[in-house]
């Protein structure tokens, strides 16, 4: 009986953890002029990501602090999430530009990810 019992507390712990990676399928907007432009879709899976424009290379997903997203065709763009934005359905963003000596601190753009259901 205590076996079965923790059988079924783990089970539960299971189901009621929230993951802490982006998956599933976004819009990729940009904001320009304080408006959403639609540049793309993209697809997460854990900590790879890849644009329905078939000549962009799979990018990476770094995971700490902040979500980093590498590897677009323009290398210089870097663009971070925060962590509290994953479990949202419209995921806001801001780029930076990794030829600035502290990219992190300077955000060049913005934009969001909206879930595609």
């Amino acid at each position: 009986m205590k076996f079965f019992t923790l059988i079924i507390a783990l089970i539960s712990i299971n189901f009621n953890q929230k993951t802490d990676k982006l998956n599933g399928r976004y819009n990729y907007l940009i904001e320009d002029e304080n408006q959403y432009i639609q540049k793309d879709k993209i697809t997460f899976k854990d900590s790879v990501f890849v644009f329905d424009n078939k000549y962009m290379p799979k990018g990476k997903v770094s995971y700490g602090n902040a979500i980093l997203l590498e590897n677009f065709i323009n290398t210089d763009l870097i663009i971070t999430i925060s962590k509290d934005q994953i479990q949202k359905d419209t995921i806001e963003f801001d780029m930076h530009d990794k030829n600035d000596a502290n990219y992190l601190d300077a955000t060049t753009g913005k934009g969001k990810l909206i879930r595609i259901k």
